[in-house]
Formats: C-alpha cells, structure tokens, sequence
C-alpha cells in the first residue's frame, strides 16, 4: 500500500466512522463531518503541535470546531490518535452519560478544547486563545509559550454577527498565529446559502485585516490544503482566513449537496452505496483496519518528542517560576488578599470605583488578571495602570474589545480555556443581554471569568429605561453554574473580588453606578463568602422581623431598621450579596442568617421573581423604569426608606 493509498483509507474510515455513529443513534449531523474528513487527517497528521498521551499539555496547538454539530468528525479523530476515546464511545454516540455527546463538549471529553454548538461562539473563543497564546508568549518567552490556533467555521458561524466583532478585532490585533478554515459548503438546513447570503467572504475578511486564501474546489486535494495552512503560518502580522469550498455529504449518492445532508443520514441504502464508493465493507460497522489504527497512533505520538523537549526548556527556565505557575492556575501569589483595600465606614463610593481600586491594588500580584472592556473601561471600574494589549504590546493587560460585547465574552472563555489568563470583562449591566450565549456557555465550561457588570439597577437615572436594567440580575441568577454577587458596597466588593480569584468558575459582579455609603459591619473578613449574613441584629431579643437586601439597597434596610426600632420593632439586617454562595452553606447556618417562621421583607431594585424562597413581602421593581435623575427614580418607584418600612409594617399587620 502507497502512502497515498494508505491516507485515501485513512480518510475513508473516518467518514465510515461518522456513518456508523449517526446511524446508530438515530440522530446527528452527517454532511459536514463526511466533507471535512480531509481536512482533519491533514490537521492531525500533517500540522498540528499535540500529544495525544497528554491532552492538556500546555503548549499543544489548539484546536476549535465552531461547527459543533460536526462532532463526529472530532470524536473519530480523537479517538484514532489515541487521546483516550474508545470504539465504544463512538457507538454511544449522543447517549446519556457517554463521552460523545451532540456537541462537543470541554472538559467533558479528552482533546476538546472548547464546548461549541451555538453558531459563532467558536471563531470568538479562537481570537481569545491566540489572543492569550501571543500574550503569555511576550511575558515567559518563546521557550514556554510557542504554539498556534486552528478553527473550522462554516457558513453559520460567518452569519452571526458575533464573527464580525471577533474577525475585526482579531485584524486589529493583527493575530498572526491564528488560522481559521471556511468550510464554504453552500448548504444551510433552509435550502442553498445562496437564499440568504450573498457576502464575498474574501472581500469581507481582507477588509478587516485578514490574510485571505481562496483554494477553491480543493477540500479533497491534502497536499493543496497544507500548502494553504503552511502560506498562513508564514504570515505573522495578521490572521489568517482559507475558503475552502466542500461538498457536504459527499460519498452520499443522493444525499451530497442538499439540506438533508446537514442532518443525520440514517437510509441503510444511502449508507450501503456511500461505503461501496468509498471501497469500505457495507456490511461491517466501525471498521477501522489495523493499518489505519496504526498510523494514526503514530500520528498521534508524534508530538512526545516536542513535549519532553518543552518539559526540558521548562526545567531549565531561568525566569520567574513563581509568577508563571501562578498564570498558570490561575491563582494569586501567596498573600495576594493581603493588598486588597478596606474601606472607612460612612464614606461613600460606587462599588464600580471600588473594583477598580480593588484591581489596581491586587494585579501585581495576580498575574493572571487581563482586563478589558466593551468601550467603557473607566465606566465599569475594570480600568488597570497597564500597557493596552496589541500587536505592538501583546504583553499588555488592558484589553480594548471596543463595542463588541458578545464577541467579549466568547473571546474571554477563550482565553480561559487556553489558560494562563483570567479575563475580566466589563460593560453594563443592562448589555449583559448581549453577551448571555457566551455566558451560558462559561456556565456550562466552568470558565474562570470575571463578568464585571456595572449601572446596575434604576439608579441609572436620567438615561431612561433603555439603560436601567430591572430583570437582568434574575435572569442571570437563572443560569445555573454561575455566581451572582451584588455587593452592598466598597468592602463587599473588594471581598467579591477575593473569591472571584480563589475559585474556579465564572463570577458575575453586578456593582453599582451611585455612590453607596459604606456599612460598619462589612469589612469582616469571610462574610461574603458565605454569600449571607447579619449586619444588624437588635440587642438582646429575637428579631421581630427580617430585611434582606442585596447591592444598593442594603443601606435602606440598615436605615429602616432603625427607624423600626423607634417604634419599638426588633428588625435583623441580612446582606445578601450571592444567592449562590448562600444556597451552598449548611442548612444550619442559613436558617441562622434567616430564622424559620420569621417575617421577612426583601429589597431589590429590580425584578421581584426568585424572592420568595427567601422572603414574604417584597420591595421591588416589577416594570420598566423611567428616564430622571437617580435619586428621583428609585424614590418614584418604591425603592427606598419608606417603602421597606411600609412593607415590614404590612407584614406585621
């Protein structure tokens, strides 16, 4: 057998692979898989930087199928090259529990980098992780950090919009070392591309900075594809873009080039004539002959040597081990807390202010930290004294994304994915709309990303509804895997920032626009990490009733209290900055913050949904706002003083 020989057969079992798994489950994506095997045996055999004996080896090139309904063709591929997938897993294609499911899925399955399936998000987390290549390059040296970015995106993926934030951006930043292929099928599941899209795709991506190869009807030619991968790796100072036009379902003999193709081929007399042309037995399923096996094992082996060469470097590397260990998991040198700032009770100061002096105090000694934001750097407290991060100063740790929110959050999993990096990111709250594909996803991938959201209620005042959100802190607290922690002020905040570095998931921390006052009761240490606790009790009897705040409106409920003690009511103050944190302490502590059978109001200046686990009355704000100065609008709309007083007294009856 020739080596051509050999690589057409190792070709055609992957797409006997796809054939099998699909039709097994019932259920999957055929077409595209079948038309892309080409370009992942020369992605696997012939390109790419791994060690399939170690999957997480850090300076591995990364991989990304925006296209997550092609699965398949990552799963044969995974499994071929030996990163720990098994023939079986393959035939459990889309079952409960198996380590293949629908999409692919990070951290689920060895070798898949990132969890996609939502159209768009792919090509974003692959700017984020040749964006956090470059710059953890800059910072330790080429010795530790040489590696590059490869990223399949179809004709869906480039119709989102979120691909035109992240495409601009990544020509901005002139991201030289992150290739993306266009798999320009021409087929969406409504019929032809042509009914809906009629871009010029190498027009648009040069406009934004790209390098731009058109190699036309070559998705089967190997030796064309890697000469067009070998020209993008030549190119340093932009990103590179391959238009490759395939044949989705080709072998199929009715099937290529339609809509079906886009969905699960399961007709045994289309399977039966698609293996006869591609010269595999119709009558065996998961066949993979022992010489295709082989070869890719070897393929899959053989970047060991580059691993134990960097492993090498890495013992030999004279720089700062500390610091890059550090990046590396994502955690704080030893003592970082010490630096964060604590603030005097009664001064006032907007929780966005004390974010951002509680950045600017801990990022020398969490250098993890990038941050950025969407236009609104100085607005949303994420602001660092650092260099801007571009193709000029790629060790910078203040990102400008510009007004490209979801492109942002996309971009920020990817940068934790690849790791070295915590983002921060910052925009209003009342944009995070925008980014929520992104931030379901972090949820889903446990990305450590600090989402900073900040103008976060009515007190936005004059700009008006549009801009002052009402329902967006419920509707994150909805999702399930993300930590939602609204500060009561400076000291909270600083606290929030705390376990945001110390943990290992995505954080939301919703701050304020407004000055706040801040409280005597909130500075002590470990408070807010157990997401609720009393900062007013009456002295020497039980409370007669419970106010539970969050954010802005804590200091109201500190000010009733005392206002319902003059009139001889015992009120207990309850901050309640994270819902999450709360829900995951011990019963016992938890019904000592909020005592069983006694009264409780709670105070939100947004959406009242969700408070009734914790509350029976509630000061809210179920409707939209009004466009006046801050002050006016909380007061016209109930969120104040008198409010949670009225409410405790109807409560009490």
């Amino acid at each position: 057998m020739t080596v051509d020989e050999l690589e057409t057969r190792q070709i055609h079992t992957i797409m006997g692979l796809v054939m099998d798994a699909v039709r097994k489950a019932r259920s999957g994506h055929s077409g595209t898989a079948m038309a892309l095997a080409p370009l992942a045996h020369v992605l696997w055999t012939r390109v790419m930087k791994y060690d399939a004996a170690e999957p997480e080896w850090r300076d591995r090139d990364r991989f990304v199928l925006s296209p997550g309904h092609a699965s398949m063709l990552l799963y044969s591929m995974l499994y071929l090259t030996g990163h720990g997938l098994e023939l079986d897993d393959l035939r459990q294609f889309r079952q409960l529990g198996s380590p293949t499911p629908g999409h692919p899925e990070a951290g689920h399955t060895p070798g898949v980098e990132m969890t996609t399936g939502p159209l768009g998000q792919g090509i974003a987390n692959a700017v984020g992780m040749a964006m956090a290549e470059r710059h953890l390059r800059a910072r330790f040296g080429p010795a530790l950090v040489d590696h590059r970015t490869y990223a399949i995106v179809s004709d869906g993926d480039l119709m989102e919009g979120i691909s035109h934030e992240a495409a601009s951006l990544a020509g901005n930043q002139e991201l030289g070392r992150l290739t993306c292929i266009y798999d320009d099928n021409h087929i969406t599941i409504d019929g032809p591309t042509e009914i809906t899209l009629s871009d010029d795709a190498a027009a648009r991506f040069a406009a934004y900075g790209w390098h731009v190869q058109n190699i036309g009807e070559m998705s089967r030619d190997l030796d064309t594809i890697e000469r067009a991968i070998s020209r993008a790796q030549e190119v340093e100072d932009a990103p590179s873009l391959i238009i490759m036009r395939s044949h989705i379902g080709w072998s199929f003999p009715h099937a290529v080039d339609t809509p079906q193709a886009h969905g699960a081929i399961t007709d045994s007399d289309e399977i039966r004539a698609a293996k006869e042309f591609l010269g595999l037995d119709p009558d065996r399923e998961f066949e993979v002959p022992e010489e295709v096996l082989s070869a890719y094992r070897h393929s899959g082996r053989r970047g060991a040597e580059h691993r134990r060469a960097w492993e090498e470097r890495l013992e030999e590397w004279g720089g700062n081990r500390e610091r890059y260990e550090a990046c590396m998991k994502g955690r704080g040198l030893p003592g970082w807390e010490e630096d964060l700032p604590s603030f005097e009770s009664g001064d006032s100061i907007a929780t966005r202010k004390a974010m951002a002096a509680s950045l600017g105090a801990v990022v020398p000694r969490v250098p993890a930290l990038v941050t950025g934001s969407a236009d609104l750097t100085g607005n949303t407290g994420v602001a660092i004294d650092d260099d801007r991060m571009s193709a000029k100063k790629p060790a910078g740790r203040l990102i400008a994304y510009g007004v490209r929110e979801h492109a942002m959050g996309a971009m920020a999993n990817g940068m934790a994915r690849h790791g070295g990096v915590v983002p921060v990111v910052g925009t209003f709250l009342v944009f995070s709309d925008y980014m929520r594909g992104a931030v379901r996803l972090a949820a889903l991938m446990g990305t450590k990303v600090l989402f900073v959201w900040s103008h976060d209620s009515i007190g936005v005042g004059e700009d008006g509804p549009t801009h002052q959100p009402v329902e967006h802190v419920a509707s994150l607290r909805a999702i399930p895997g993300l930590t939602v922690i609204r500060p009561a002020d400076a000291n909270e905040t600083a606290r929030a920032l705390e376990v945001a570095v110390e943990g290992d998931g995505p954080v939301a921390l919703i701050l304020s626009r407004q000055g706040l006052p801040v409280l005597q009761a909130t500075a002590a240490e470990g408070n807010l990490a157990r997401g609720a606790y009393a900062i007013v009790d009456p002295t020497g009897e039980p409370a007669d009733v419970v106010l539970v705040g969050t954010g802005s409106e804590v200091h109201l409920c500190v000010e009733a209290a005392r206002h319902l003690q003059s009139e001889g009511i015992a009120a207990r103050v309850v901050s309640m900055p994270s819902w999450e944190l709360f829900e995951a302490q011990e019963p016992d502590y938890r019904q000592s913050v909020l005592p069983p059978g006694t009264p409780t109001v709670s105070v939100e200046a947004g959406v009242s949904m969700g408070w009734d686990r914790y509350a029976d009355i509630h000061v809210a704000v179920d409707r939209f706002g009004e466009s006046a100065p801050g002050p006016e609008v909380m007061k016209y709309l109930g969120i104040s003083t008198e409010a949670v007083v009225t409410a405790a007294h109807r409560l009490l009856g």
